[in-house]
């Protein structure tokens, strides 16, 4: 068990995240999903701060927020870059929900679901074999040219696996499928820095959910 006494572990498991939310209410939970993912899933009281608009507002969290603060993503990848965007703008008692919301829904703890959406790397994954695919086919039929294609993907891949940076998956964050309608960052930084619900929210009334809400 965890009390007010007890160190958090830099990288927390999902049972004792859900001990630490049970005996502390001073610790916050920030999902840096996209809005989608986050509206189709996530943990009840977390708030939803993409990674690719983190950067512009680290400085802001860091200067406004000294408790603890659990981060979260679907498996803990974008979780450790938004703690390294993080603690450059100097904030301390950040932690990594180790193995994210796979994790976390594996370990049977509960969620708020909403609309079923793809996540960011399925996305990545379909995205780069399609341009892969197409690229091999048409340097086969059309103009060898085109083989540069798949080569450029393939690289791309390699340098996402050794960097943990995904250009694609910056460029796919950003489409509108991942960018609900009226999804508010700026509300979220502010409810996050107070603590408290935003006041303008995603509605999802057919499924009894917001995205990109507490």
């Amino acid at each position: 068990m965890t009390t007010l006494a007890t160190a958090i572990a830099p990288v927390i498991t999902p049972d004792a995240l859900a001990d630490l939310l049970r005996e502390r209410h001073d610790v916050r939970l920030l999902d840096v999903r996209t809005p989608a993912e986050f509206g189709s899933v996530h943990i009840r009281g977390a708030y939803n701060v993409p990674l690719d608009t983190l950067g512009e507002h680290s400085e802001e969290i860091s200067a406004n927020i000294t408790t603890p603060l659990v981060l979260v993503c679907r498996s803990g990848s974008r979780a450790r870059r938004a703690e390294d965007a993080l603690k450059q703008a100097g904030m301390a008692s950040l932690h990594v929900l180790d193995g994210g919301m796979e994790a976390w829904i594996a370990a049977g703890q509960p969620v708020r679901r909403g609309e079923a959406r793809l996540s960011l790397e399925r996305q990545v994954r379909i995205a780069a074999g399609g341009l892969a695919a197409v690229g091999g086919l048409l340097g086969a039929l059309v103009n060898p040219l085109f083989a540069v294609v798949p080569a450029v993907v393939g690289s791309g891949l390699v340098y996402a696996g050794l960097t943990d940076n995904c250009g694609l998956a910056l460029v796919l964050a950003k489409l509108p499928y991942n960018r609900p309608a009226g999804c508010d960052v700026e509300t979220m930084v502010r409810a996050l820095k107070a603590g408290v619900a935003p006041t303008s929210n995603i509605a999802r009334p057919a499924v009894s959910v917001t995205s990109c809400s507490r």
